[in-house]
């Protein structure tokens, strides 16, 4: 491949911002995407919105950033508008707050190569997808995550979770004739198991 072509093929791969205090780990995150994706590192929550723009497709976003915390700089993200998606990849173990947080995936540390790899690919994969498929895949994450760490009498007596449950049976029944449209479609045949997978 001559040079110029690399240069072009280089600018076409979408941008994933790596936002991490951690530089060890930063970096960790940016070998294992490079090969697929152009990628950005900050190591503060400053570092992270300077280095936002219209050509960031997902941002991995640590909670617990010096100067500007990981919720905070998500809250700036969305009121900017910027159309990305956003992972909170976090030593921090998730708490009903989560749930008013408008993120589309949530990694607990420690994480390895594959999920890392897999749920960029799977979170950028849902910008195609209209609002509400995305607003359902971000709520069954919230709860799949809550179920995980939390005791399930607990979320039971929550009304915030049994607003989340509600919300999710509601995009359900509004999103089951546009998936079943697409059944022919690998990707969204994919997509429609995930979503039978998280309902059960």
């Amino acid at each position: 491949m001559k040079h110029d072509e690399k240069m072009t093929s280089d600018a076409d791969r979408p941008v994933v911002l790596v936002a991490d205090d951690e530089p060890q780990l930063a970096k960790l995150f940016a070998t294992w995407l490079e090969r697929e994706w152009e990628v950005r590192i900050a190591h503060t929550g400053e570092e992270a919105l300077e280095s936002m723009d219209e050509e960031v497709a997902v941002v991995l976003l640590d909670r617990r950033m010096p100067d500007i915390s990981g919720d905070e700089v998500l809250a700036a993200i969305r009121e900017e508008g910027y159309d990305c998606r956003v992972v909170m990849v976090t030593a921090v173990n998730p708490d009903i707050d989560i749930v008013e947080m408008e993120f589309d995936d949530y990694l607990v540390k420690p994480v390895g190569n594959e999920e890392v790899m897999g749920t960029v690919e799977r979170v950028h994969a849902r910008s195609e997808y209209d609002e509400d498929m995305r607003e359902y895949y971000s709520l069954a994450s919230k709860r799949a995550v809550l179920a995980t760490e939390k005791p399930h009498e607990s979320l039971e007596r929550n009304e915030e979770f049994r607003e989340l449950e509600r919300r999710l049976t509601e995009l359900r029944e509004s999103i089951d004739g546009t998936v079943a449209d697409l059944r022919t479609h690998e990707e969204f045949a994919a997509a429609f198991r995930e979503l039978e997978d998280d309902s059960d």
